[in-house]
């Protein structure tokens, strides 16, 4: 079935193979794991563990599509041939973690010294300002990949840096950091972003 992307781009499926022997870890050992790997494979990985290890339920939302072509090989059965993604409407995940209802976008940037805003459309930061309105839990996951550091930013961050900077500019690296998470480094998952929600959670209760 032909796909067509947004911006031309398509989405490509990473595998990574970690055969490090066992012994002393390092930084460079903890990478290898992940080599090639973008932020939405590394979150579908962790989301099968902690699925897998009955410590969250959290899915990534399907993305909506246009169906443009249909055909009929059989009469009992109908195969898309062609189809468009639509614009997501909301974020890309949520789920229920410790009781709590938590929603959130993954963003990632080669930039090293601030994240642009223009990542974000407005209609996200309002479906993140509804989920906080419920009580619900809201974040994004940064991922400055030159830099190699992921980082949870708590949607009320995000909502005030869109309102200051009018969804234009950037969001600096600094800032980032005095009020994010940074998700350690981790063997399994490799990108084992519940413990940064968890530090998050203690400044929530």
């Amino acid at each position: 079935m032909a796909i067509n992307y947004p911006a031309g781009t398509r989405r490509r499926t990473a595998q990574a193979k970690n055969t490090m022997r066992t012994g002393k870890t390092t930084k460079k050992a903890l990478t290898f794991g992940k080599r090639g790997m973008g932020l939405e494979d590394e979150i579908n990985l962790a989301n099968d563990y902690y699925l897998a290890n009955h410590l969250a339920v959290i899915h990534k939302k399907p993305t909506p599509i246009t169906i443009v072509k249909v055909d009929y090989p059989a009469r009992s059965a109908a195969k898309i041939t062609e189809a468009y993604f639509k614009q997501a409407s909301t974020t890309d995940y949520n789920g229920v973690y410790q009781g709590r209802y938590i929603d959130f976008d993954a963003k990632e940037t080669k930039n090293k010294t601030s994240f642009p805003l223009k990542n974000f459309h407005e209609h996200q930061i309002v479906h993140l300002a509804n989920v906080l309105s419920q009580n619900g839990v809201g974040f994004v996951i940064i991922k400055f990949t030159s830099l190699d550091e992921s980082y949870i930013y708590p949607a009320q961050a995000l909502i005030r840096q869109w309102e200051k900077l009018r969804g234009k500019q950037s969001i600096a690296y600094q800032d980032i950091i005095a009020e994010g998470y940074r998700v350690p480094e981790s063997l399994n998952p490799s990108l084992d972003y519940l413990k940064a929600v968890d530090q998050y959670f203690e400044n929530l209760n």
